[in-house]
C-alpha cells in the first residue's frame, strides 16, 4: 500500500513537471505581441474660410495670431492679425488685403526699441514667382504699417523667385538663387544674392551681403574705364613736354641769330 502512494506521488510530480515544460515551450513558440505605438498628433487643420494660422508669442501675455482667409480664389484674399494683451485685458485687430498665399510669419525688433515687428511673407505667381512682405510695428496696442522696399532693377537681375527669409542677430535676411538667361530657358548660375534689412525711424535699410556677378561686372567696367583713361593722361603729358621743348629750341635759335647779327 505504501508503494502505491509513492508511485502515485511520482506520477503526480511527473505530470506537474510536464505541464510546466509544455507551457514554457508554448510560450517560446508563440508569436511576439506587437508593441503599441502612440500615434503622432497631426497639425490642427485650419477650417474654412481660414487658410493659414500661426501664433507668435512675443512675451508672456503678448500674443499675435496671424491668419489668412477668403473663399473662392486662392490667388487673393485677406489677412488678419489678432493681438491679445491678456495682462492689460486689451484685444486689437489689424486687417489687410492679401496678394498670394502666406508662406510664413516672422517676429523681430530690428530697431531695438522694444516694439515688436510682425512680418508676413506671401508667395504669388505671374511669369515668375514673386514674394511680398507685409510689415507692421506694434506700439501701445496700435499697428503701424511699414513699407518693405522692393528690389531695384540691378537687384532683380537673374531673379526668378525662390526667396528664403530668416531672422539673424536681430536683422531680417533675404536670399534667393540667381538665374542666367531669360524666359523658360533660364538656368541656375549656382550663385545666391543675399540682403540684410534693418529698421531706422520706421524706415527699412537695405545692405547687400553677397558679392555676385552683378557686383563683379560693375567692378570690371570700372577697371576698364580707368585703364583706358591712363594712356590719355600720358599722351597729354607727353604733348606738353614736346611743346615746351620745341618752344625752347625756337627761343634758343632766335637768340643765336640775334648774336650773329
Amino acid at each position: 500500500m505504501a508503494f502505491y502512494y509513492i508511485y502515485a506521488d511520482m506520477i503526480k510530480n511527473f505530470l506537474f513537471f510536464l505541464c510546466i515544460l509544455t507551457s514554457l515551450i508554448t510560450g517560446c513558440s508563440s508569436p511576439q505581441q506587437p508593441v503599441a505605438v502612440t500615434p503622432v498628433s497631426k497639425k490642427p487643420v485650419v477650417m474654412q474660410p481660414f487658410r493659414f494660422h500661426k501664433l507668435i508669442e512675443v512675451s508672456p501675455g503678448q500674443d499675435y495670431d496671424v491668419l489668412s482667409w477668403g473663399r473662392g480664389s486662392l490667388k487673393v484674399g485677406a489677412f488678419i492679425i489678432l493681438h491679445s494683451d491678456s495682462s492689460a485685458g486689451k484685444y486689437t485687430t489689424t486687417t489687410g488685403d492679401l496678394d498670394g498665399s502666406i508662406i510664413d510669419v516672422y517676429n523681430s525688433d530690428m530697431d531695438l526699441d522694444g516694439n515688436p515687428e510682425i512680418l508676413i511673407q506671401t508667395k504669388g505667381k505671374d511669369t515668375t514667382n514673386y514674394t511680398t512682405i507685409y510689415a507692421f510695428e506694434f506700439s501701445f496696442g496700435k499697428a503701424q504699417k511699414l513699407d518693405f522696399p522692393k528690389l531695384t532693377q540691378s537687384q532683380r537681375q537673374g531673379y526668378r523667385g525662390g526667396d528664403n527669409f530668416y531672422i539673424k542677430e536681430g536683422k531680417f535676411i533675404r536670399e534667393f538663387p540667381i538665374y542666367k538667361g531669360s524666359g523658360p530657358t533660364a538656368k541656375l548660375s549656382g550663385a545666391k544674392r543675399q540682403f540684410e534689412y534693418g529698421l531706422h525711424n520706421n524706415s527699412f535699410t537695405v545692405k547687400q551681403l553677397s558679392k555676385d556677378s552683378t557686383m563683379v561686372r560693375s567692378n570690371l567696367v570700372a577697371n576698364k574705364t580707368t585703364t583706358k583713361a591712363e594712356p590719355e593722361k600720358k599722351s597729354i603729358k607727353k604733348t606738353k613736354k614736346h611743346t615746351e621743348k620745341k618752344h625752347h629750341k625756337k627761343k634758343h635759335r632766335k637768340r643765336r641769330h640775334s648774336d650773329e647779327g
